[in-house]
């Protein structure tokens, strides 16, 4: 396995940072309190995160920089 020529930038990357935002959303939805959730509903939680990772799909197929 090899990696990208800047992949110690990883964390720049607007993929990386949707897909960070979409695992960070589904483990803190574990310990919303139930009446919240009720609130917010899971449908919610769960168009969002899809949102989040088609961002980060997008984001992938995006020039982000010029690698400096």
């Amino acid at each position: 396995m090899k990696f990208v020529d800047d992949a110690r930038r990883w964390w720049r990357w607007l993929s990386m940072q949707a897909m960070g935002a979409a695992f960070a959303l589904q483990g803190a939805w574990v310990f919303i309190p139930p009446d919240l959730k009720s609130r917010v509903g899971d449908d919610t939680a769960a168009w969002v995160t899809g949102a989040l990772l088609v961002l980060g799909m997008v984001g992938r197929m995006v020039k982000q920089g010029d690698g400096t």
